[in-house]
């Protein structure tokens, strides 16, 4: 074959292949679309990414005005199953971050989501609203909340069903400063505390509350502080850490935190999401996630002995 057809047939395959490809077109790749933001209502109306059953037979007592502080906001809800006789469950009290008394956390999707899941885990679920905010000094405030929310609990434990005795506290994103008196008091009716992605340190420049609260103040409630003495005394802890987290200083204050309670010993469990943003229970629907969630419900199960 001469150099002459060998041009021929190349030229005739390309036409031939240009009509072919004009008849049978490759589909154009779509680029790949973002998720829709959420806006922040949104999002805190969402709920916990795992379920169990009987989640949908727990019943809730709304709207429970816990403490005399003159604040309408200031309620709680209480999850539960129906009573069964004789029987008294531990109590769960859930603590908000730093939302403020007037967006009324107690109502969101999240931490109602966190009740049924209390309830139908074998326990009483405690949601309620108080005043923790960092825009202006409230940390005080806020752990006059939770020690009243606390005592409503233990002394209404008949009619709420509740064993005054057995109390797990579970605290989320800054809320977790409000572990201090917890860890500080050492009460002998708190077993066990859970922090969620919780602040652990309110010392460091940066963090939500340094602009607001005196230097004493942020010592007090900085959890990392009472490893110090008496660190063996501290109820069993289980925190979970969200990888991806962008909140100044808390993952650092976490990982300093977790350093030093295991350098004195305390009976700490750490798990860790890697893919998981601030508020991943919620936001990050993955095995992840519900590996966590159960995780920390099987701990207060074991610490408070408790059976769904």
């Amino acid at each position: 074959m001469n150099l002459r057809i060998i041009i021929l047939v190349f030229t005739i395959a390309a036409f031939v292949s240009q009509i072919a490809a004009q008849e049978n077109p490759k589909p154009t790749a779509t680029p790949p679309q973002a998720a829709p933001q959420r806006s922040m209502r949104e999002i805190v109306m969402m709920p916990v990414v795992y379920k169990i059953a009987e989640m949908d037979k727990v019943k809730v007592k709304s709207n429970l005005k816990y403490t005399d502080v003159n604040n309408p906001n200031l309620l709680m809800d209480v999850y539960s199953l129906p009573a069964l006789k004789a029987r008294r469950r531990p109590a769960v009290i859930f603590i908000h971050g730093s939302a403020g008394a007037e967006y009324t956390p107690k109502d969101w999707g999240v931490y109602a989501s966190w009740g049924k899941l209390a309830g139908a885990a074998g326990f009483v679920g405690v949601i309620f609203t108080h005043r923790l905010t960092g825009q202006k000094t409230s940390l005080q405030d806020a752990e006059r909340d939770l020690a009243a929310a606390i005592n409503y609990v233990r002394a209404n434990a008949d009619s709420l069903d509740v064993d005054k005795n057995r109390i797990c506290l579970v605290a989320y994103s800054a809320g977790g400063v409000l572990l201090s008196s917890a860890m500080r008091d050492k009460p002998a009716h708190v077993k066990c505390l859970v922090n969620f992605y919780g602040l652990m340190d309110t010392q460091q420049n940066g963090n939500l509350f340094a602009a607001n609260e005196s230097a004493e103040m942020l010592k007090k409630f900085s959890p990392i502080n009472y490893l110090a003495a008496e660190a063996n005394r501290i109820a069993p802890m289980f925190i979970a850490r969200a990888g991806l987290d962008t909140i100044p200083t808390l993952n650092d204050s976490i990982d300093r935190f977790t350093r030093e309670a295991f350098s004195k010993n305390v009976s700490l469990t750490v798990v860790n999401h890697p893919n998981g943003v601030h508020g991943f229970d919620n936001q990050t629907d993955d095995e992840r996630s519900r590996e966590i969630i159960q995780s920390a419900i099987a701990f207060m199960q074991t610490h408070l002995r408790a059976t769904n």
